[in-house]
């Protein structure tokens, strides 16, 4: 076994974009912190996210420090930046997507269980508050990722790396 060359790791993510065409999408709740959403915008864009909704005080990925660890990968994506939550939840419901709450809530159920749309937006929301209620409430699943060790929360850019993972292997 070696480690694959640019060649090498181009062919194994050509034959991975064949096995499936992702159809999922993000929404942003007031992520503030530049370098959770540059994290974001790169593992998004490692995912082919269709598109991105940014809320609120969600830091924008021209930000100097979202752009630097985005890498560059910003240019993948498209996103739509939103002032207030509902508009928001409102352009994702007529895009046809159906919103699946990243979160440690009552009632949220393990995301392995959780039962997905056609079309998901994960919704992950500011680094110590979640999701804003009106996010919340327009979800039709809330999801958790469940945690072994003694930490009580992932960081945002980690739980959207998973929750992304988890989505696409479904499909896989």
């Amino acid at each position: 076994m070696r480690n694959l060359d640019g060649t090498g790791l181009k062919r194994l993510h050509r034959e991975w974009r064949r096995r499936h065409e992702p159809d999922v999408a993000l929404l942003l709740d007031s992520v503030q912190t530049p370098y959770n959403v540059g994290a974001i915008l790169r593992t998004a864009a490692a995912y082919r996210v269709a598109h991105l909704w940014l809320v609120g005080a969600t830091a924008p990925p021209t930000h100097a420090k979202t752009a630097k660890t985005a890498l560059g990968t910003g240019r993948y994506l498209t996103w739509t930046t939103c002032e207030e939550p509902d508009e928001a939840v409102q352009q994702i419901a007529d895009a046809g997507y159906g919103l699946v709450g990243i979160e440690l809530a009552d009632g949220a159920v393990p995301i392995h269980e959780a039962p997905l749309p056609d079309r998901p937006c994960l919704a992950l929301g500011h680094e110590d508050r979640g999701l804003s209620a009106t996010v919340l409430d327009a979800c039709s699943t809330v999801a958790f990722i469940p945690q072994l060790g003694k930490v009580g929360s992932l960081n945002v850019g980690t739980a959207a790396g998973i929750a992304l993972y988890e989505v696409n292997r479904r499909g896989w």
